[in-house]
C-alpha cells in the first residue's frame, strides 16, 4: 500500500470512529489505527477515549493506543484507570486492558498507578502488573529493596 492509499485510509478510519453511529464500526477502526500503528493517530485516539460513551469501543481504543506504544497516549490511559477505579463497580477486563497497554507503552509515569496492583488479589491482575514493571524496569525489584534499607518508614 503506497503513501497515498494509506492516507486515505487513515482519513476514513479517522472519520468512522469518530462519525458512525454503530459501535462495531468504530470499534473496528480504533482496532485499525492500532494495526497500522500510525503515530499521527494517537492524539485523535486520545481524544475519542474522552469522548466515547460505549465500554467495548474504549477497550479496542485503549488497546489500539498500547500497540502504537507512543507516551503521548500514557496520561490519557492513566485518566481512564483513575475513572475506572472510581467506578461504583470495576471493569476487571478494563482493567487489563489498561495495564496490558501500559505495558507495551513502557512509559515510566505508568509505574506509580500500576503499583497498586502488585497487591491485587486477582492473580491475574498481580501478575500482568509484575510483567508490566519487568518491561518498563527490569530491575525494579532491586529498588524496591534498597528503597526499604534507606528508609524504611515509606513502606
Amino acid at each position: 500500500m503506497n503513501w497515498h492509499e494509506q492516507n486515505v485510509k487513515f482519513n476514513s478510519l479517522i472519520k468512522q470512529l469518530f462519525h458512525d453511529e454503530e459501535w462495531q464500526k468504530r470499534a473496528d477502526a480504533a482496532r485499525e489505527l492500532g494495526i497500522m500503528k500510525e503515530g499521527r493517530s494517537v492524539n485523535l485516539l486520545c481524544r475519542a477515549l474522552r469522548s466515547e460513551e460505549d465500554h467495548l469501543v474504549i477497550n479496542k481504543i485503549i488497546e489500539a493506543l498500547g500497540r502504537i506504544g507512543d507516551g503521548r497516549a500514557t496520561l490519557r490511559i492513566i485518566e481512564k484507570l483513575q475513572d475506572e477505579l472510581n467506578a461504583s463497580e470495576i471493569d476487571r477486563y478494563r482493567i487489563i486492558y489498561i495495564i496490558e497497554a501500559l505495558k507495551k507503552i513502557k512509559d515510566k509515569r505508568a509505574l506509580e498507578y500500576i503499583g497498586t496492583f502488585l497487591s491485587s488479589s486477582d492473580e491475574e491482575v498481580k501478575n500482568l502488573a509484575q510483567e508490566t514493571f519487568d518491561a518498563i524496569e527490569p530491575n525494579w525489584k532491586e529498588i524496591i529493596k534498597r528503597e526499604r534499607k534507606i528508609n524504611p518508614r515509606n513502606f
